[in-house]
């Protein structure tokens, strides 16, 4: 992957401070969208994705890894939280955590497998257990099939904020994102991070100097697929389903169109690729199918006129870390 991160600006206090200002910038920016008049729906369910997206970017940005199935997570995640949520009656937080909960396990389980494999065998091993869950959670009776589970309630989170109210649940959601990426951040700007980014240039030159390279590689595969599965989780609060749309192998598709279209191994690239999808399909809806084929265009277009992506070209344009 190094052919697309080759422009990344080092580490240093200087590109810290800026991406920190961008992250103050963008979190003001948000905080004012109920103010604004902004549909509330669209805006939370692009958070979610956003968050979704930068978990998948820390796999492929920051580790050199293509995954075809991180959709997995997201579906995985949003069953386990609306099932307890709706057949057990469990609170919001706890809906959440069974929710990251599931998710994680099936990190583990699909990471120890996967990781085993480099390049394009990693990712059709990862595509071909997406789609295996897919058709378990097809047949599955708690799934409910086809129809999907319905009507989840949302609860008051920690009994004090009532999820039914727009404005409360877009505040939860925001901080949900907030909190996830600044998770990712952190990661990507630790010794772990550095180790990862070693081994997506150079595998055997960090295996050379000592480092368990299977290990970080399965670490990081966990973590993004965690992470997944938390934006899964808060998405259940927003559109009160869990469907088979989420594990099917196109939102992975889709997954991976928002990363590069902001800009692979940028931090702030994956929020601005899925915001530009997501407001695509919602504005664009009345073209029908002809939806799917706009976005390849833009993607196409993308790949031939902004090789880094769109903030991926800006951060080279002024050669700053975005």
């Amino acid at each position: 992957m190094s052919a697309l991160t080759d422009d990344t600006l080092p580490v240093t206090p200087q590109a810290m401070r800026d991406e920190m200002i961008v992250f103050a910038a963008m979190a003001v920016l948000l905080g004012l969208v109920p103010l604004t008049g902004i549909y509330p729906f669209f805006v939370m369910q692009a958070l979610c994705f956003a968050l979704l997206a930068c978990a998948f970017n820390l796999l492929i940005g920051y580790g050199g890894l293509l995954s075809f199935g991180h959709a997995m997570f997201l579906g995985t995640a949003g069953y386990c939280s609306a099932h307890a949520l709706k057949v057990w009656g469990v609170t919001p937080e706890v809906g959440i955590l069974v929710g990251v909960a599931g998710a994680a396990a099936l990190s583990v389980v699909t990471g120890f497998i996967s990781i085993r494999r480099q390049g394009i065998y990693f990712s059709m091993i990862t595509l071909a257990l997406s789609q295996l869950l897919y058709f378990i959670y097809l047949q599955a009776p708690f799934t409910h099939g086809e129809d999907g589970i319905q009507g989840i309630p949302q609860g008051y989170l920690f009994g004090i904020f009532n999820l039914s109210k727009p404005t409360v649940l877009y505040y939860v959601v925001l901080a949900g994102f907030l909190g996830g990426f600044l998770l990712i951040y952190r990661t990507i700007n630790s010794p772990f991070g550095e180790v990862l980014k070693s081994i997506r240039e150079n595998e055997q030159r960090a295996i050379s100097l000592g480092y368990k390279t299977d290990q970080y590689k399965l670490l990081a595969f966990i973590l993004s697929g965690t992470i997944a599965g938390f934006a899964g989780s808060l998405k259940v609060f927003v559109a009160q389903n869990a469907s088979l749309t989420d594990v099917h192998w196109t939102m992975s598709g889709e997954i991976v169109l928002m990363t590069l279209v902001g800009g692979l191994g940028t931090v702030f690239g994956p929020v601005v690729g899925a915001f530009v999808i997501i407001a695509m399909q919602q504005y664009l809806a009345g073209f029908g199918q002809w939806v799917t084929v706009i976005q390849g265009v833009i993607f196409v277009a993308c790949v031939l006129t902004f090789r880094r992506g769109i903030i991926g070209e800006i951060a080279h344009y002024f050669r700053r870390s975005l």
